[in-house]
């Protein structure tokens, strides 16, 4: 196995258990993490002043929790996950199926070259077919005329690639679409793809005889695909009391249902970009074009379906992660495929500016974009396995619910160490809510009063340490002795 940074596994046991400090020592001994780094995971980093050279009118900075999920081996290779995200038992789902697949399966990940698409608008062209034939003739020259706006992203391999051409017929008449194909190697490629299509706007125009209005990259990005493929044997679910090929079926007709039927789709697309996104964000990539380009790929059948594909391996008996054949098992491994638009970036951006999303690529260990999005596509398929496998067993509320009560706690005004009492007693009960940790933090305080007044009580009964003693009482029946005369 190939681990990640010097031979250290990102199987971390125990590593939730730690304390926070714990888990930033433990992460600095598997990344070496300096003492600067450390310090923008301690306290926030995105201070006011970088935040306004960001965006405008700057009042403040919001900060998100940002967690680190284990177990990850990809393409047998280790990887620490870095994510940002408020929603609770992500991470912790995440981390878990991860570890059931890195011991009874396996991940594998592909993409292909990081192409993204700039999209240039012509309106009022005498003739469009003439034009889109005029535009095809003048590839050469248009490739020429792209390339010289970024002669360094043609000098490490990238650069406008091709050009192509669509006559789309609208509510406002037929306009000539141009796709300009763009190589954007390690970047997410907007601002490059925008600049070169601007910069075609009058030689297209004088090549139409149209106008050219949108000049603008496309978030479908079709043409830059991640894939990660994912298979486990069944036993992995043999957990809790579970069948593990129990299990496998329910998944398999929970990605049944969510194909047949949009609403659930939505659902199912929900819980892959929960993966996703957390990573994005954390990595300061733009999660919005990811989310945009993921679901009009969803849909770009004309229907709106998973992102996802689970079906079983053909009959026989599983395999373990090391080849070896888990003996009383019939049914086939569980094969689980994720196909969708990845345009990432390790340059440009948050990604160079934010200090905490400098840290998270430390943290992943990425050399390329395109590495970068297939560890996303992986993150995403794992995170999907994990939500359908909460659905069909004990529902998705008991392990969310049980990780969100300490949010509920918080919420209702505990703090300290009364966070875990009230989270564990809500847990315990099975009633998870702002009111019943209300009711705990209430009943918890009138108990702690009436100890403060026994202790009181106890206190006032008791003389003070340093009183002097009292004298003895004379002895019954004993008359006190006159003073001694004087002589």
């Amino acid at each position: 196995m190939n681990e990640q940074n010097n031979g250290r596994s990102s199987r971390l046991p125990g590593f939730y258990k730690l304390g926070l400090e714990e888990r930033i020592e433990k992460l600095s001994d598997f990344i070496e993490l300096t003492r600067e780094e450390q310090y923008h995971l301690r306290h926030e980093a995105l201070s006011p002043a970088l935040a306004d050279q960001m965006v405008e009118n700057v009042v403040g900075v919001f900060g998100l929790p940002f967690g680190v999920a284990v177990n990850f081996q990809i393409q047998e290779r280790d990887y620490l996950i870095p994510m940002a995200i408020e929603e609770s038992s992500v991470v912790a789902a995440a981390s878990h199926v991860a570890k059931l697949v890195r011991e009874h399966g396996r991940i594998t990940v592909s993409s292909t070259d990081p192409i993204m698409i700039g999209q240039i608008q012509i309106v009022g062209a005498p003739d469009p077919q003439a034009a889109r034939a005029r535009i095809l003739q003048a590839r050469e020259r248009i490739l020429e005329i792209a390339n010289e706006q970024d002669p360094v992203l043609k000098e490490v391999g990238g650069g406008a690639r091709d050009i192509e051409v669509r006559v789309l017929q609208t509510v406002r008449g037929p306009m000539v679409i141009a796709h300009l194909l763009v190589d954007v190697r390690n970047a997410m490629g907007a601002n490059a793809v925008n600049t070169m299509a601007e910069a075609l706007s009058l030689f297209l125009e004088g090549l139409t005889g149209g106008k050219v209005l949108l000049r603008i990259v496309s978030n479908l990005a079709d043409r830059r695909l991640a894939r990660a493929r994912l298979e486990v044997s069944p036993s992995a679910f043999d957990e809790h009391g579970w069948n593990g090929e129990e299990v496998v079926e329910g998944i398999l007709n929970a990605y049944a249902f969510a194909l047949a039927d949009p609403y659930r789709a939505a659902t199912h697309n929900k819980g892959v970009m929960n993966g996703i996104d957390a990573l994005m964000i954390a990595t300061g990539n733009d999660w919005r074009a990811i989310e945009a380009g993921a679901h009009a790929y969803a849909a770009r059948s004309g229907r709106y379906e998973p992102l996802t594909k689970w079906s079983r391996a053909e009959d026989g008996p599983s395999a373990s992660a090391q080849g070896r054949p888990e003996h009383g098992r019939m049914g086939g491994k569980l094969i689980g495929e994720i196909e969708v638009p990845m345009a990432v970036g390790l340059i440009g951006g948050a990604t160079k500016v934010h200090p905490v999303a400098k840290v998270a690529l430390k943290i992943l260990g990425v050399t390329s974009a395109q590495e970068l999005g297939e560890v996303a596509a992986a993150v995403g398929l794992v995170q999907n396995l994990a939500a359908m496998r909460s659905l069909v067993t004990e529902g998705i509320q008991k392990g969310h619910m049980s990780l969100h009560a300490r949010n509920v706690a918080v919420s209702a005004g505990a703090a300290g160490e009364a966070v875990g009492q009230v989270a564990s007693q809500m847990v315990r009960e099975g009633r998870i809510g702002f009111d019943r940790a209300k009711q705990i933090l209430r009943h918890a305080l009138r108990a702690a009063e009436r100890e403060v007044q026994k202790l009181e009580t106890r206190l006032g009964e008791e003389p003070p340490k340093d009183a002097p003693k009292p004298k003895p009482a004379p002895e019954t029946g004993s008359e006190p002795k006159p003073p001694a005369e004087s002589s």
